[in-house]
């Protein structure tokens, strides 16, 4: 176990009750503090198991997972723990307590004693954060999709977290709403430093991450940069999943021949690999 991890799991294991094999098998990752690291699997995979796991929602049957230096064992430190690592569900609609957002953002201030006047500051501030303060009178049922999302977000901030667990955040929204929440969390972990699991099916958004860890049948299969990970083309596409399309496309180039490097996750580089192909004295300049 890394003693510098913001989330450490050693050799971590859970079943459900009544399931024939379990969920995470033998699972053993850590994340460094400020790391942004994606999740990827299909269905079933073991994912979300994963994020409730480091949220406390559940303790492993075996192993140990530590969060902010605090175990998850530990049922004195669960509160603590989930203040220090927030999480973001899938459906935005089921962590709308309130009917005023700003009282929404307040809630989880309430739950642990704070005082109203460093309340207020902490809600303005958040709300800032995610820039929804024009929304703060709102009530919650008028926003869309992603702004519901970002009042999520805004109820962790104002609880000061380290980390932010996001369990499929994006799935339930549509383009526009998943970009501007990935966005707002990615902000948030380039200026804020807070720590990152980002949980997703979505290809494009994982190549944004520093890691990726694949979980397929309860382990993970593949970890290193998006770049490391995508490159496993093949092996990626027999766990069921898929790659950036900018990956998919070079993968088959190459093997008709144009000798494109692996780990091409966009567009972008796709335009400086085939410009140097086309200009070598060009790009050597």
């Amino acid at each position: 176990m890394q003693h510098d991890a913001m989330i450490s799991l050693e050799n971590v294991s859970f079943t459900y009750e009544e399931a024939s094999s379990p969920a995470l098998s033998d699972i053993s990752a850590s994340i460094r503090p400020g790391e942004f690291v994606a999740v990827l699997g299909h269905n079933g995979s073991g994912k979300s198991t994963l994020a409730k796991l480091i949220n406390a929602l559940y303790t492993p049957a075996e192993g140990n997972v530590v969060v902010c230096g605090y175990n998850t064992r530990e049922e004195k430190l669960v509160w603590e723990i989930r203040r220090r690592a927030g999480m973001i569900f899938q459906n935005p609609d089921n962590q709308i307590v309130a009917t005023v957002v700003k009282e929404d953002v307040a809630f989880g201030l309430e739950n642990l004693g704070v005082p109203t006047e460093e309340m207020l500051p902490r809600i303005e501030q958040a709300l800032s954060a995610v820039r929804m303060n024009k929304y703060a009178d709102s009530a919650p049922h008028t926003l869309s999709g992603g702004q519901k999302q970002r009042v999520a977000i805004a109820g962790i901030l104002a609880m000061e977290p380290s980390v932010i667990i996001a369990d499929e955040a994006t799935a339930m929204l549509d383009p526009s709403g998943r970009k501007e929440v990935l966005d707002t969390v990615r902000m948030l972990n380039r200026t804020k430093g807070i720590t990152v699991l980002w949980i997703t099916h979505f290809m494009e958004e994982a190549a944004l991450a520093d890691r990726i860890f694949v979980v397929t049948d309860g382990k993970v299969q593949i970890e290193g940069t998006p770049a490391e990970v995508f490159s496993h083309v093949e092996e990626m596409r027999e766990m069921h999943l898929d790659v950036p399309p900018m990956t998919a496309l070079s993968n088959a180039l190459r093997m008709e021949g144009l000798p494109l490097p692996a780990g091409i996750l966009t567009v972008e580089n796709m335009v400086q690999e085939v410009e140097k192909l086309i200009c070598p004295s060009k790009s050597a300049i």
